[in-house]
């Protein structure tokens, strides 16, 4: 198991979401098709039950991450608090999801944090998928906002993570950012390349947060924060 398979373990969930999007779509022989590189914008409002509808099952995990034995571990309903697990509490944020003191005033209602990896103790991929309901849109948007800028100040700095069984050091990268949707990839210290991308989109009183760890991740945590979009668009 790596670093942060282990770390992830102890610590618990991890990744979140937030803002009011803006989306397009395109035409194919008369028919709607919408961008899938886009979040989309025609997202209800939603009920604190969305959370248990819109997260991608596993086998839609397997495809965008090109595996096939994938296996959920870990489903919780609540917030987690790893604050004491880093060097830099400012930037808990950007490295963890579902962190109750990174919640804290965003009036957030219900949320769901989910995490898949392979049966193996020695896994080759980290996933995990985080929603979050809030009262209104502007609950939503202040929060993506806020992210924002906290993932911008960790840009280009290290962070320690440390638990009971693990000290791993993690450097941020720059914050892309499009059309309502920010990512960040982090990279481990002397891990052969093992590395997470980060994704945070929001739409409506929608944040939708995933994170896709492994040693040749390019833009899966992106597609699954999208899809999550998408499939709350449906509701």
């Amino acid at each position: 198991m790596t670093a942060l398979a282990r770390a992830l373990s102890t610590v618990g969930g991890v990744l979140v979401a937030s803002v009011l999007l803006t989306g397009c779509v395109t035409t194919v022989a008369g028919i709607a098709v919408r961008n899938a590189s886009t979040v989309p914008t025609d997202v209800p409002k939603l009920d604190e039950s969305a959370v248990n509808e819109i997260l991608l099952p596993i086998d839609a995990v397997n495809d965008i991450m090109g595996t096939t034995d994938l296996e959920f571990t870990s489903d919780i309903d609540d917030m987690t608090d790893s604050a004491d697990k880093v060097s830099d509490p400012d930037c808990l944020g950007a490295m963890f999801g579902a962190e109750e003191a990174v919640y804290k005033g965003s009036g957030w209602t219900a949320v769901r944090d989910i995490v898949a990896r392979e049966p193996e103790a020695d896994n080759d991929h980290w996933i995990e998928q985080t929603a979050v309901i809030y009262p209104e849109a502007g609950n939503a948007r202040r929060f993506f906002e806020k992210s924002r800028l906290i993932w911008s100040k960790c840009a280009d700095s290290s962070l320690a993570v440390d638990t009971e069984d693990t000290s791993s050091l993690w450097e941020f990268d720059e914050v892309a950012a499009s059309d309502g949707l920010i990512s960040q990839m982090a990279t481990q210290e002397d891990a052969d390349g093992w590395g997470c991308q980060h994704a945070l989109a929001a739409a409506s009183n929608l944040t939708a947060e995933t994170w896709a760890c492994g040693y040749a991740i390019a833009d899966e945590a992106v597609t699954m924060a999208i899809d999550i979009v998408d499939n709350a668009a449906r509701q």
